[in-house]
């Protein structure tokens, strides 16, 4: 088995939730998630050393919670535990398409971290999103910990997945969104999200007011080819055709399969000739693609065993 020494640890910020998925009105699984929790989980599968800063409740969903990612080889060391507050639960409904249409039980006035945090260093990698990382409840732990890793030199990726509930609060979280792209290296969008967040679906203009904070972003667009925006334009990346069996999880292992890249290219995993020390976003973008996909062909949350396996045992060389 091909192994390497990762110098690298990858902390996530973001919410927990435990997923109930439904295909016709049945329940078919159940299995802790979150959009960065999915994305860590899948890292810490794949052999990546991460930990997960977030809250859960004191009850037996938190227990599975953080059983789950002591098992995928994610620390739960930064995970703050509340004894009277009941942990959050997500309804997952499959449409006909294998798209889901979510239902959310969770008080995000009762999020609290209130916990040890991890001291961020240079070599370390942050992922953050969605509305926890802009909650004004615990903005002021979340804004001090990115800022930290900002100055420590840490690499930054921002998954904004803004969601349509949360318009009402955009007077009071938009400070915390450009705050949070200003301190990132890259900023990851959908159109629906720059859609709620600026009224804005054309990808240039989006890019124009992205930019403003941050130089780096990638815009999805469900089937539609991805946009890889930087000062030197925009590159575009189609994306192929699968047969789906859930899209859950998508998105964040997209992210996942990102940051492997990234880290597997800078351990030696994987060479590509002919490289400067620039990223190379177009392998990147392919494997982030690959995990997309691959957690699109089953009902869960994270890549599979196969995936895991094909991981830990190949040397990437692109050319």
């Amino acid at each position: 088995m091909n192994t390497i020494m990762i110098k690298q640890r990858v902390i996530g910020i973001g919410e927990t939730v435990l997923d109930i998925l439904f295909k016709d009105d049945q329940p078919q699984k159940a299995v802790p998630g979150g959009s960065t929790f999915n994305s860590i989980v899948s890292l810490g599968r794949a052999g990546v050393p991460c930990a997960m800063v977030t809250d859960v409740g004191g009850d037996h969903v938190g227990d599975i919670i953080c059983r789950y990612l002591q098992d995928n080889g994610v620390s739960a060391e930064y995970v703050c535990r509340h004894p009277n507050v009941k942990s959050h639960i997500s309804l997952a409904f499959l449409d006909e398409h294998n798209d889901a249409q979510y239902i959310f039980y969770k008080d995000h006035a009762s999020i609290a971290l209130d916990g040890p945090l991890p001291v961020i260093s240079k070599d370390d990698v942050v992922l953050f999103g969605s509305f926890f990382a802009i909650n004004p409840v615990i903005r002021p732990v979340v804004g001090g910990l990115l800022r930290a890793a900002r100055e420590a030199g840490a690499w930054l990726y921002y998954d904004v997945n803004f969601r349509k509930n949360h318009i009402s609060d955009l007077p009071d979280v938009m400070p915390n969104i450009e705050e949070n792209m200003r301190l990132a290296d890259v900023v990851r969008g959908s159109t629906e999200d720059f859609d709620y967040l600026f009224s804005l679906q054309e990808g240039t203009a989006i890019y124009e007011r992205v930019r403003r904070y941050c130089q780096t972003l990638i815009l999805t667009d469900g089937a539609r080819p991805i946009r890889l925006y930087t000062p030197d334009g925009c590159e575009s990346y189609p994306v192929q055709p699968i047969e789906t069996v859930s899209t859950v999880g998508a998105g964040d292992n997209f992210n996942a399969g990102y940051i492997f890249a990234k880290i597997a290219m800078e351990n030696g995993k994987w060479t590509i000739e002919n490289s400067t020390d620039a990223p190379n976003h177009s392998q990147f973008i392919m494997m982030a693609q690959r995990w997309s996909q691959d957690v699109c062909r089953q009902i869960g949350n994270n890549i599979s065993d196969e995936l895991v396996t094909e991981l830990l045992h190949t040397n990437y060389k692109s050319t």
